[in-house]
């Protein structure tokens, strides 16, 4: 519902080299912001992802909230919320521990609150990584309150 459907199916399933990773990074010229090869000037445009992802790019666009009840957002939406906070980021792995396995009987909201928590570990890990790929903001979780509204953002 939320359109990260083929992201979900590609994560973890694309083999990339760090060779060819390393050569890219040498070509790329950053007064230009494109990348230099023996048979041109190449760069990665915004349609370049969409179509990589599978994500849209033409609908409401996302932009920073700022928050700092970060502790009630995500008992509201994740029902639970970390110990800790770095301002407004919690981690991954507490993610992944938190949101290990779905009981056997559940309720809606938990299915959703699973699916919020994946969402955000996508994001953090994949689309909007830190310096360290082991956070990702808690001001995700406001667009992923209502997943109809979610899929028409960009």
């Amino acid at each position: 519902m939320v359109g990260f459907g083929y992201l979900a199916k590609i994560e973890g399933g694309c083999k990339l080299k760090p060779i060819l990773i390393y050569a890219l990074i040498e070509r790329w010229r950053l007064e230009t912001h494109t990348i230099h090869l023996p048979c041109g000037e190449c760069t990665i445009i915004l349609e370049d992802v969409s179509m990589q992802l599978g994500l849209p790019v033409d609908g409401t666009a996302i932009f920073s909230v700022a928050d700092d009840d970060w502790e009630n957002l995500c008992k509201e939406y994740l029902g639970i919320a970390p110990t800790t906070f770095n301002y407004g980021r919690i981690t991954l792995s507490w993610l992944q521990r938190t949101f290990k396995e779905l009981r056997e009987i559940f309720f809606e909201d938990e299915v959703k609150a699973f699916a919020r928590a994946y969402i955000l570990q996508i994001i953090g890990g994949t689309l909007m990584p830190d310096k360290y790929e082991n956070q990702v903001h808690c001001m995700w979780l406001r667009y992923l309150i209502d997943f109809q509204i979610a899929n028409m953002l960009s």
